[in-house]
């Protein structure tokens, strides 16, 4: 009852905080889980054996290894190589854009709430200290009750809009971070596997070159 008669201090910029803090747990909630499964399926030691297969020519075998692992390099090599007949760069961009659109999600959001949620408690402070000066008129015997009341509400808008950054701020960080690390290693596999295909689409290269007697 106490946090709530608190959360009444603050004045009406309150609710709209409510809402965005709200928003910003279940983001950080549901992304939370989201990395989680991340952690348990990462494997980054498999997309380096299929590129060695790949290499040595071994391509079924590469395949036959990549498509039980939900690692997302693995799965984006995965996908090249079995759309490989259309355009193996082409298949590789569609499966890197896919999976990273699964690490992308909720970041928008996060970085929304952190900017939004100072903006917000700004907003409350300027309305505490109109609605303080406000209550002035004629009253000058309760002006320090008034100004009281309208400090505390600017207050407690401006806390609650800050603290609701600070936290969101948190996953946001984890969340840039996990998706700048998953592309890095995406493109770098992406980028070794099309530098290995150069052979497999120009077969001819390789035996063309004159033999010396």
């Amino acid at each position: 009852m106490a946090l709530y008669s608190l959360f009444l201090k603050g004045g009406p910029v309150m609710w709209p905080l409510l809402i965005v803090s709200v928003v910003a747990v279940a983001v950080a909630i549901e992304r939370g889980l989201f990395l989680l499964r991340h952690l348990e399926t990462a494997e980054p030691g498999l997309a380096r054996e299929m590129l060695l297969h790949v290499e040595a020519g071994e391509l079924d075998e590469a395949l036959k290894k990549g498509r039980r692992s939900q690692d997302p390099v693995v799965k984006v090599l995965v996908h090249g190589l079995t759309n490989r007949g259309r355009s193996l760069s082409g298949a590789l961009l569609r499966a890197a854009a896919a999976e990273l659109e699964q690490y992308h999600r909720g970041i928008s959001t996060l970085d929304t709430i952190v900017t939004l949620a100072p903006l917000l408690g700004l907003l409350g402070t300027v309305t505490g200290m109109v609605r303080a000066f406000g209550m002035l008129g004629g009253r000058e015997l309760e002006a320090s009750a008034a100004i009281t009341g309208g400090i505390a509400e600017a207050l407690l808008a401006t806390g609650f809009g800050l603290m609701i950054a600070i936290l969101a701020l948190v996953p946001l960080n984890i969340l840039n971070a996990t998706f700048a690390k998953t592309k890095r290693r995406i493109e770098q596999a992406a980028t070794e596997l099309e530098t290995l295909w150069v052979p497999y689409e120009n077969p001819l290269r390789l035996s063309s070159a004159p033999s010396q007697n």
